[in-house]
């Protein structure tokens, strides 16, 4: 009833009040009424007043609700935002941080269940060398940095196998972008090597003196060539000038061989291809500190140095002037097919490496806590940021120059090899193994890692993982939502047992030495473990 209306009807009823008893009572009766008829219509006035005024404060109520529900959804994005940037400063902001990681770790460090399967790289009776006449000499140059060599080397020892030659101890690649001049003496375990070996093919450490002058014929084999292709035209070369020279070993034997022959490549790669004793004497210190007092850590390959983010094209968050200096390499390297690159598709592809805020983001989404210790197995990363927002996020940040002493590092000061094989041993030794980019250490250490009864690999879901976090960053998605995400994108990225598939292509189809099941690991017959897919 609205106020006119109100004041309409106590009007009628005057009248009536008046027609009804000023006619026919006392003067003083109609007093009193009268009277009564005001209290009566102010005290409806103050409910009415009442009533609207309740209604109004409820109604404004709501409306600052809404208006802080907007404003809360607006700030908690750039909150988010602040916290993925790893700012400084806010000391109750990081403790705050601390304890939302503390609580999303659950059983981060379970390893994969691997008890049904087991290595099986033994050598059947016909396998084992029969010691015949040679048909001569394999001399090779392993070409790429240390992982890249050792995966050539061990392609090499099955293609020696294949032409029935003898193998001279490998030299290796001196003019890489790291120009390390070590040697596989320096480097490997040399008659480690000859000895796993020896029942497999025949190895020297030079020719013999009547070749030894003799200029050997220079060859760089097919990439990804089948067995026919060494059996064949290769041996044909080497039974004619006896000494061949393979000028590149990177990825030049198919991905698919005979049993025997894959088998052979694990021997190689996983057992005969062992590092010096100097190297991983100094290795197993720098693991046995990493676990002191029974603490775990991460070894992380964070591959976000110049070279290989020249080689994608890759540069994301880095300057102008950074990114014109990678241009300016990939052009100068002539070998590096493509030049020009866009580096925001290669990234939303899930081509490129991770970047250090990218990796420090993806830990704390998974699940580790802001505490744990993270080994980087890597060179010198790129960028006027560097390493600093993972070690700001991450500050138990380990490399082998701050964990080893600089006297334990003096002979093999600025040869980045023999560091890279340090590296490798403590990534081999870690808890958990993760990597930015899928290049040729992922895909050693993660083999070698399966190899040694599955230990837990976190293989990012880059491409994936890069719209996510650029919805994080945009406001788009909270960081529950975002975690939750990232967890249930890699349920089952963590090198649990799953079988490679052979498709016939190599484009097609994973890396043997990065998955060798089968071919150098079996199931045991009648088991019931599950074999998880991977995503």
């Amino acid at each position: 009833m609205t106020r006119r209306r109100l004041f309409e009807a106590t009007e009628d009823q005057q009248d009536a009040i008046n027609t009804m008893f000023f006619s026919s009572r006392p003067l003083k009766l109609a007093k009193l009424l009268m009277r009564g008829r005001r209290v009566f219509v102010v005290l409806l006035l103050l409910g009415f007043v009442s009533v609207m005024t309740k209604f109004a404060l409820q109604l404004n109520a709501l409306q600052e609700l809404r208006m802080r529900e907007g404003i809360a959804f607006i700030r908690r994005p750039s909150i988010v935002l602040q916290h993925n940037m790893v700012s400084e400063g806010d000391e109750g902001y990081n403790v705050a941080l601390k304890q939302r990681s503390s609580r999303q770790t659950g059983d981060i460090w379970t390893q994969p269940n691997s008890e049904n399967y087991y290595k099986c790289i033994n050598r059947t009776k016909k396998d084992i060398l029969k010691r015949n006449a040679t048909n001569g000499y394999i001399m090779i140059k392993a070409n790429g940095g240390l992982n890249q060599m050792k995966l050539g080397i061990s392609d090499m020892v099955a293609v020696a196998k294949l032409m029935n030659a003898t193998l001279v101890l490998p030299s290796l690649d001196d003019k890489s972008f790291w120009t390390d001049p070590s040697d596989f003496k320096d480097i490997f375990n040399w008659k480690n090597f000859m000895e796993v070996l020896k029942d497999d093919i025949m190895i020297i450490e030079s020719l013999p003196p009547e070749l030894a002058d003799l200029k050997p014929l220079p060859r760089a084999p097919v990439s990804w060539s089948k067995a026919s292709y060494y059996r064949g035209y290769m041996s044909s070369l080497l039974k004619q000038h006896k000494v061949l020279k393979f000028t590149y070993t990177d990825s030049r034997l198919a991905n698919n061989l005979g049993g025997s022959f894959q088998r052979l490549r694990c021997r190689a790669m996983f057992e005969a291809l062992r590092f010096s004793p100097e190297i991983e004497q100094l290795a197993t210190k720098l693991v046995n500190r990493l676990k002191n007092n029974n603490s775990r850590y991460i070894a992380l390959h964070l591959r976000y140095e110049k070279d290989m983010l020249s080689f994608t094209g890759c540069s994301h968050n880095l300057t102008k002037d950074e990114d014109r200096e990678l241009a300016k390499i990939r052009k100068q390297t002539s070998h590096w097919k493509h030049k020009t690159i866009n580096g925001t598709n290669h990234r939303l592809q899930g081509v490129c490496p991770m970047t250090p805020r990218e990796v420090a983001v993806f830990l704390e989404a998974i699940g580790f806590p802001l505490d744990t210790k993270v080994y980087v197995a890597a060179g010198e990363i790129y960028g006027r940021d560097g390493i600093r927002p993972l070690k700001d996020k991450y500050p138990n940040l380990f490399f082998h120059s701050n964990l080893a002493t600089e006297e334990e590092l003096q002979p093999m000061k600025n040869l980045h090899n023999q560091l890279a094989a340090l590296d490798y041993i403590v990534a081999l030794e870690s808890d958990v193994f993760i990597y930015s980019f899928d290049g040729n250490m992922a895909k050693a250490i993660k083999g070698h890692r399966r190899f040694e009864g599955f230990r837990k690999t976190i293989n990012p879901n880059k491409q994936q993982f890069v719209t996510l976090i650029d919805k994080l960053d945009n406001g788009m998605i909270s960081w529950e939502k975002f975690s939750s995400k990232v967890k249930k994108l890699h349920e089952n990225r963590i090198g649990a047992p799953y079988s490679r598939v052979a498709r016939g292509d190599h484009k097609l189809e994973e890396n043997f030495y990065a998955n060798p099941f089968p071919g150098c690991i079996c199931e045991k017959s009648g088991g019931s473990s599950t074999v998880a897919k991977q995503q």
